[in-house]
């Protein structure tokens, strides 16, 4: 999407001529020295071809159409093993960074809220050996706490150093890890530690007073809970029958000799390493049971899609470990002795929420080379951007919009323009530190607009993927010389994928110009099922004759000629209105997401409704100025609430749902704006920022039947 050149056309035609003679001048010698015309061959040549030589599929990457891939090292089959292998070869090297905290203070808000803010010092390194040593004997002390081979464990903690040195304890010891949301409501994760039926479970301070407090006498089998932080011993009010620990100390227990000279049952490949707990988008979270070999197969096929992966690498680890983009991402690091350094939605930038202006947010200093986010972050740093553009003076804003034009038409013919990226891109790249050089994005779709902004501003390509927890967040993932939208990449290479033909929604391997269809994603990466849910497993995963295993995913896409796949729908999404219309509802949320008035929306209908109406949670910058304009007055709340603003809201995306070519049942005839945002504390969406229709719908069933004439 280009941006609007608003500037006098004849000197526009100047710049132009400047521009166009400079890329002649530089052009050849750039080519010939830069690699740029293999960068363009590897961009375009087919990555994925049918293996049957039919339209539906299984497409395989044409790296792996003879076989599937399973593991990174012949010997390392399982997580310890991996986990073992890289702190023998890179001993000395920083594994798990945190930032020290100089000082918190409290600062009120002109609304009369007050805020917590921070200033925090380096980041504080443990090296392999270390990380390695401190999971050692943190296993070791689980153990002398009771805590069996092959007995579930939970964990209910914030993504931390803390959280993955437990988890690797858990994988050398064979205790399968039930991961849960921190952010899940009281009887979720009740469900959880119940259904799996756990005894022990690691924890932070913070969590336990603020989410597991309440339901503990809900879990009967508790005994041990185990607190990462490191002066809590006691915890005042805990049910009879429970004991409190801190994590130093169970270590101090696992370092006796007594207990270190315990023998370590280790795991097979196909032992349970992790019962992931989904985030439950659609309902009760089911928990996913998640092998060995599942994790390892997974990791393998990611890894192999980011080029140059080695120990110089960076990564930045805040988004939930107990979702699957998160452990996976991290996994692949560890495996390549990259160092991890950990930060939080608070403090990940200079001007997050938890940082007290004037002092460094965590990018700044940890200057990151790999980061994953997932869409909703990245739609809110473009937003926040080009909010900032408006707002520059004529000049500057002139300069930017040019040079975002013209990197937009050389990136799309696979060139590279180092001139504006050391001139007018590097402030915007400094936002991520600086040094990024890939970005993943995963958990939900990406807009071709956001994705094209995040290109060209952080000059780095992005990686979009397409995975679940049934298939350990691996499926597919865009090559890094692929510069394309809208598309997320060939199968990885431990993954195929099979088109399967959907009649109700319309969508056939047959049709023309592309094979369409519900994705089915098969290979060693595809989990073991659903925790104690065999109706589940009996309706989403089948074995083939092969003795394959698939996962049915509800998602519907469509096949490239280059062999990459397009999400185009989901089956859970379609709603067949009144007149037989049927309505994307992912479709038209993707479209008008990209309106500056809207941070975030859902679109609903009704079968027995002729119409789309949504539920918008505005831009609150935006709208502000959009009520001084019409002079508007009032609090937030009340000019959310003004119907001369919904009207007015309405008519705006109306006029970007025609500009996008939405049809016109597809356009949303009524809206409601939210005054409050949609976090994933709400409850209205998860961790990952997807949306939880249910819960949004029964959280607005009063504003469905007033914009449906029911009151």
């Amino acid at each position: 999407m280009r941006l609007k050149e608003d500037i006098n056309p004849l000197l526009l035609q100047v710049l132009r001529s400047v521009v166009w003679l400079y890329s002649l001048l530089t052009f050849l010698p750039w080519f010939l020295l830069s690699g740029a015309s293999a960068r363009l061959q590897r961009a375009k040549r087919v990555k994925a071809r049918p293996v049957s030589g039919q339209p539906a599929g299984p497409y395989r990457a044409v790296n792996s159409a003879e076989r599937l891939a399973s593991t990174l090292q012949p010997a390392c089959d399982t997580l310890d093993k991996v986990f073992q292998y890289a702190a023998r070869r890179f001993p000395r090297r920083d594994c798990l960074g945190t930032r020290e905290v100089l000082s918190e203070e409290d600062e009120p808000q002109p609304n009369g809220k007050v805020f917590k803010k921070v200033i925090l010092g380096d980041y504080r390194w443990l090296s392999y050996e270390e990380a390695y040593q401190a999971a050692v004997r943190f296993g070791s002390g689980l153990a002398a706490l009771g805590q069996k081979p092959q007995y579930n464990i939970a964990i209910f903690c914030e993504t931390r150093a803390e959280w993955i040195i437990s988890a690797q304890a858990c994988f050398m010891n064979n205790f399968p890890l039930v991961t849960l949301y921190s952010t899940l409501g009281g009887p979720a994760i009740a469900h959880g530690l119940n259904e799996t039926e756990v005894t022990h479970i690691i924890t932070s301070k913070d969590l336990l007073q603020t989410r597991l407090q309440a339901i503990l006498v809900e879990v009967p089998r508790l005994q041990h809970i185990i607190v990462v932080d490191t002066k809590v011993t006691t915890w005042p009010g805990c049910p009879r029958g429970i004991m409190v620990h801190n994590m130093a100390s169970v270590q101090e227990l696992g370092a006796k000799a007594e207990n270190m000279s315990r023998p370590r049952i280790q795991p097979a490949p196909s032992d349970i390493a992790v019962i992931m707990y989904t985030s439950g988008s659609t309902g009760i979270p089911k928990g996913v049971m998640i092998s060995h070999s599942n994790l390892i197969a997974g990791i393998t096929g990611m890894a192999e899609r980011i080029p140059n992966l080695d120990e110089t690498d960076t990564y930045i680890g805040y988004l939930p470990l107990a979702h699957v983009l998160e452990l996976s991402a991290e996994l692949v690091c560890v495996s390549h002795g990259c160092r991890i350094g950990y930060s939080s939605p608070q403090t990940l930038a200079d001007q997050s929420t938890k940082i007290k202006k004037g002092s460094k947010g965590d990018t700044t200093v940890l200057k990151p080379t790999l980061m994953a986010a997932v869409p909703e972050i990245m739609d809110r740093i473009y937003k926040n951007v080009m909010t900032k553009v408006e707002e520059m003076s004529r000049l500057q804003r002139t300069l930017f919009v040019l040079a975002y034009n013209y990197k937009m038409e050389q990136i799309s013919k696979g060139y590279s323009t180092p001139l504006c990226d050391s001139l007018v891109f590097r402030k915007v790249r400094s936002l991520l530190g600086g040094r990024t050089r890939v970005l993943l994005s995963g958990g939900a779709p990406l807009s071709a607009a956001t994705q094209r902004f995040m290109n060209i501003c952080f000059c780095c390509p992005v990686g979009q993927g397409y995975g679940l927890t049934e298939t350990c967040g691996a499926g597919t993932i865009s090559e890094m010389w692929d510069y394309s939208t809208g598309r997320v990449g060939a199968p990885l290479v431990c993954s195929e994928i099979t088109l399967k033909d959907w009649e109700e929604g319309g969508y056939y391997s047959t049709d023309k110009p592309h094979p369409r269809g519900e994705i089915l994603i098969g290979g060693p990466n595809v989990t073991m099922g659903y925790y104690k849910n065999e109706t589940k497993n009996r309706e989403d995963f089948y074995v083939d004759e092969k003795g394959q295993r698939w996962f049915c995913t509800g998602d519907i896409g469509e096949f490239h000629p280059d062999g990459c796949l397009k999400i185009i729908d989901r089956k859970k999404d379609l709603v067949k209105l009144q007149a037989g219309e049927y309505v994307s509802l992912g479709k038209v949320e993707a479209v008008l997401k990209n309106c500056p008035l809207i941070d975030n929306i859902c679109a609903y209908a009704n079968s027995d409704q002729s119409y789309v109406i949504s539920f918008i949670v505005p831009n609150q910058k935006q709208l502000l100025a959009l009520a001084e304009q019409r002079g508007v007055r009032g609090s937030w709340e009340e000019i959310c609430n003004n119907s001369d603003m919904e009207k007015e809201v309405l008519r705006i995306i109306t006029e970007a749902a025609v500009g996008a070519k939405l049809e016109r049942f597809e356009i949303p005839r009524k809206i409601r704006l939210s005054s409050e945002p949609w976090t994933p504390e709400t409850g209205l969406v998860t961790d990952a920022f997807k949306l939880k229709r249910k819960e949004l719908k029964t959280h607005y069933q009063d504003d469905i039947e007033r914009m449906y004439g029911g009151k």
